[in-house]
């Protein structure tokens, strides 16, 4: 089996030989294979890495404890994004144990590494006695930066794609064609089909572009318009909720809840988005009369020292 798939894309003449591995070689008597997909991932961790410390050097914040929440929220992401993909998919998993710890081939479910990730960010700033909201505010400039470079890895294993599209960026491979024609079946039953000869919508490039765009602007946020400890996860929940609610809808691998055709991911990020988008608005009237109470307080001091002024006079 070749390490590479030829692309095409349909406004496009010509064919893109892309590889799903980047090297071979044997170590200790073992071939050892390493994927594009788990490099893209490390560089977009090591990218939001740089970017959220920065962040945290511009909040003040102790470097030392944010690295700890963020190594083991990594940790328990990966097993997070794990798990929540293996439970939407036991009916596979539970006759293939063996396949579940090989997460390099694919197989991490976002939402499952966010929850995750969140969940161990609460326990290290309770031990450490650092503000959740803080190392949150940070971590989610990196968490897009990371969603959108790791993206870029199911394009190189030609996965999490979407239905056909005759848009001149529509995308179609080998292994795209052999995944429709295998899945039919699994389609019809979620009540939509797919082609396997025609092209299809390069989901992860929507979902590529919409992250860098939010990280851009979050990072933007943070560093001028920032109100309030919390405002910027809350707003990566909205930018990032909106664009999976769209673009899920397109995918051709989304996670179902059992025996339905509701699509997981759609509607955890519906409830995401209503719920951060109300937290926002809370907080922004909250921290709007605040900063009039204070405004108030300044002018009766400023004025109660003109009268003693007056008075000394």
């Amino acid at each position: 089996m070749s390490d590479y798939t030829v692309v095409y894309f349909s406004g496009i003449d010509r064919g893109f030989s892309v590889p799903a591995v980047l090297a071979n070689f044997s170590l200790f008597g073992m071939d050892i294979q390493i994927k594009w997909y788990g490099v893209l991932i490390a560089l977009g961790f090591i990218l939001g890495l740089i970017a959220a410390t920065k962040l945290a050097k511009k909040d003040n914040m102790d470097i030392d404890k944010l690295f700890d929440a963020i190594i083991y929220g990594t940790i328990f992401a990966i097993i997070g994004a794990r798990l929540y993909f293996v439970v939407f998919n036991w009916d596979y998993y539970s006759q293939h144990l063996g396949d579940i710890v090989k997460i390099y081939e694919g197989g991490l479910a976002i939402y499952g590494g966010l929850i995750a990730a969140v969940v161990a960010a609460m326990v290290v700033c309770k031990i450490n006695k650092t503000s959740l909201l803080k190392t949150l505010d940070v971590a989610s400039v990196g968490f897009l930066i990371g969603q959108g470079i790791g993206r870029w890895g199911n394009f190189t294993n030609q996965e999490a794609f979407g239905t056909n599209t005759t848009r001149p960026w529509g995308m179609t491979s080998e292994k795209v064609s052999e995944y429709i024609y295998l899945h039919q079946a699994e389609f019809e039953k979620n009540g939509f089909s797919v082609d396997p000869n025609l092209p299809v919508h390069p989901t992860f490039l929507y979902e590529s572009i919409w992250c860098i765009i939010g990280a851009v602007i979050l990072y933007i946020m943070f560093s001028k318009y920032k109100k309030f400890d919390g405002q910027i996860i809350l707003s990566y929940g909205v930018w990032y909720g909106l664009e999976r609610i769209v673009v899920e809808g397109l995918r051709t691998d989304s996670l179902y809840i059992a025996s339905t055709t509701i699509r997981v991911s759609q509607a955890v990020s519906g409830v995401l988005v209503i719920a951060c988008f109300s937290l926002l608005i809370y907080n922004f009237i909250k921290a709007r009369k605040s900063t009039g109470k204070q405004e108030v307080a300044q002018d009766i001091l400023t004025k109660e020292g003109e009268d003693t002024d007056g008075k000394d006079n």
